[in-house]
C-alpha cells in the first residue's frame, strides 16, 4: 500500500509539470493517428474489465457481417452479369463445406459435363470465380476486378478461356478445372475467411501448368483485394503482370523467382 500511495503522488506532482501534460497530449495525438489509419481494433478503451458498450456493440455487428459473408450465397444475377458458367463441386451444403475442405477441391459430375460443354478448350489462361469464406468479397469485388483483367489479357495478346463461376469452391478446385480443360494457366478469384474489419477480402490464386494435387507452393497469390486494401482494378492489372511472366517462365509459385520478374517501381 505504501508503494502505491507513493505512486500516485509522484503521479500528481508529474501531473502538475506542465511538460508531461504536454507529453500526454502528443502521445494521444499518435495514437489517434494510428488508430485513424489502422483497420484493427486499437485504442477501444474498457470499462473497468470489459471493453465499453460501444466497442462491445462494433465487435458483435462485425462478428454477424463475418458470419453473413460465410453463410450467404453469390447473387445468381450476378453471376449472369459476369457471364460466368455456373459449376459446383461436390459439396452439398455450407455445413459440409466447412467441415469438408476436401469436397470443395473437386467438381460434381454434372459441372464435369458442362465444362466439357459450354467451356472453350485449351486455353492460355482459364478464369475461374469461387466463392470461398465470403461470397461478400466477391460480390465487392469481382464486377471491377474481372473486366480489368480481361481487358489487360486481351492487350498483351494472351488468350482467355471461358470464366466459371464455382459454388462452394476451395482454392484448389482450379486445379480440377484447368486439368479438365486443358489450360495452361489457371487463376482462382476466391473470396477470403473474413475477419472483423472486413468481410470482403478477395484473392487471386495462381497455377501454371494446373492439375490435381498440385501442391500449395506451386501457386502464386495476389491478396488483400478490397478497397481497403488492394484496390480491384489495381489488382486486375497486378494480375497481368504475374500471369504474363508465369507464361513466359512456364513456371509459378517458388518455381518463379521474384529475379525472374519485373516488379513496378511508380
Amino acid at each position: 500500500m505504501a508503494s502505491d500511495s507513493h505512486s500516485d503522488s509522484d503521479a500528481a506532482e508529474s501531473n502538475g509539470d506542465g511538460g508531461s501534460a504536454g507529453a500526454d497530449a502528443e502521445t494521444d495525438e499518435q495514437l489517434r493517428r494510428i488508430v485513424d489509419r489502422n483497420p484493427t481494433r486499437l485504442g477501444v478503451g474498457r470499462s473497468g474489465p470489459r471493453p465499453t458498450t460501444e466497442a462491445l456493440l462494433e465487435f458483435r455487428a462485425d462478428h454477424g457481417i463475418a458470419r453473413d459473408a460465410v453463410h450467404s450465397r453469390v447473387s445468381d444475377d450476378l453471376i449472369d452479369d459476369l457471364g460466368l458458367v455456373e459449376l459446383r463441386t461436390t459439396v452439398a451444403d455450407t455445413d459440409q463445406y466447412l467441415a469438408r475442405p476436401d469436397l470443395g477441391r473437386e467438381l460434381d459430375a454434372e459441372s464435369l459435363e458442362r465444362l466439357e460443354r459450354d467451356c472453350e478448350p485449351a486455353p492460355e489462361v482459364q478464369i475461374v470465380v469461387s466463392d470461398g469464406l465470403s461470397s461478400s468479397a466477391v460480390e465487392a469485388n469481382v464486377p471491377q476486378l474481372l473486366p480489368a483483367l480481361l481487358d489487360g489479357l486481351e492487350a498483351r495478346g494472351i488468350s482467355v478461356g471461358t470464366p466459371v463461376f464455382v459454388e462452394f469452391g476451395r482454392v484448389d478446385a482450379m486445379d480440377a478445372v484447368g486439368e479438365e480443360l486443358g489450360a495452361d494457366c489457371c487463376v482462382n478469384l476466391i473470396g477470403e475467411r473474413p475477419g472483423l474489419r472486413t468481410a470482403e477480402s478477395l484473392s487471386a490464386y495462381l497455377v501454371y501448368g494446373p492439375e490435381r494435387g498440385s501442391p500449395t507452393a506451386k501457386k502464386s497469390v495476389v491478396s488483400n483485394v478490397h478497397d481497403g486494401g488492394l484496390p480491384p482494378v489495381e489488382a486486375g492489372a497486378e494480375l497481368v503482370d504475374l500471369i504474363e511472366a508465369m507464361l513466359e517462365a512456364e513456371a509459378s509459385g517458388v518455381d518463379l523467382r521474384e529475379d525472374d520478374r519485373e516488379f513496378r517501381t511508380e
